[in-house]
């Protein structure tokens, strides 16, 4: 299977992120692969709560959303929809950071809400309270697909190696991560974070990021660190797509996985213990 990464620098304008992101979907279906991935809020990236209030939309109504089932099902491939900003029906009207994975007929397979929300102060001038706007999931998914059994995670979860593992323990062969990573914690942690969580699990790691500094008009300038990235189950990095936006194609041999975990079998070694 080919797998194609899409790294974007998604602007706050939701129409025009759209057809952006399929232009470089069809290019990445041009070239071979199957498997299409693009990062976290591939629909809008925004820090201002009254513009999200004002462009995003319902899952029902989600103009990406729409879009993007019909290029999958056009170009007959499997999508990740990194995630998508949701408005949801709650009470506090906080919305739901979703990814969606979208069959060669432009049917939703899984869908997915973030559990662990970047509540952060990195610096004295760079501070994330996600949980302020975006509300947390409470499920764990593993979607089965024709070529593999995928587990479906969300850019801060990366920090949180249980939930790997987890998803590997019920039949992950592929571990998402699609993200909009921070240029200072990005420098520091992605690289190694995602190499970790391969060795770990012994999957493939499979990482679309947004990139540079994102064509904002409401709200507070944002940056992120890109360096989309595929990482094998040995833990070796096969893509590494630095800041530039654009496509990025890797053949994904499904037998090192059983390879990798057959050398370590770390996932079937687990016991009991008492404290700390």
């Amino acid at each position: 299977m080919k797998a194609g990464l899409i790294q974007l620098s998604s602007s706050d304008d939701p129409v025009a992120n759209l057809a952006v992101t399929r232009d470089l979907i069809a290019q990445a279906a041009a070239q071979g692969a199957g498997f299409v991935l693009t990062p976290e809020v591939t629909n809008c990236v925004s820090q201002d709560r009254a513009h999200q209030e004002h462009v995003l939309q319902t899952e029902s109504e989600d103009i990406t959303l729409a879009g993007l089932r019909e290029t999958a099902q056009d170009l007959g491939i499997w999508l990740s929809i990194g995630s998508l900003g949701i408005k949801t029906q709650d009470a506090d009207g906080r919305f739901a950071n979703r990814s969606f994975l979208i069959d060669p007929a432009g049917q939703i397979v899984a869908r997915y809400d973030k559990i662990h929300m970047f509540d952060v102060d990195v610096s004295a001038t760079e501070t994330f309270r996600e949980s302020a706007g975006y509300r947390p999931g409470e499920r764990a998914v593993v979607a089965t697909t024709s070529f593999a059994k995928i587990g479906l995670t969300i850019c801060y979860d990366l920090r949180f190696a249980y939930l790997h593992r987890a998803l590997a323990q019920a039949g992950a062969d592929i571990l998402l991560v699609p993200a909009a990573f921070s240029p200072v914690t990005g420098a520091a942690h992605w690289e190694p974070l995602l190499r970790a969580r391969a060795i770990e699990t012994g999957c493939y790691v499979l990482a679309a990021a947004q990139t540079g500094t994102h064509p904002i008009k409401h709200g507070k300038p944002r940056q992120t660190h890109g360096h989309s990235m595929v990482i094998s189950p040995w833990g070796e990095v096969l893509v590494d797509m630095g800041s530039e936006t654009g496509t990025a194609i890797v053949d994904l041999d499904l037998a090192e996985v059983a390879k990798s975990r057959q050398r370590i079998p770390a996932l079937t070694h687990d016991r009991p213990f008492e404290g700390p």
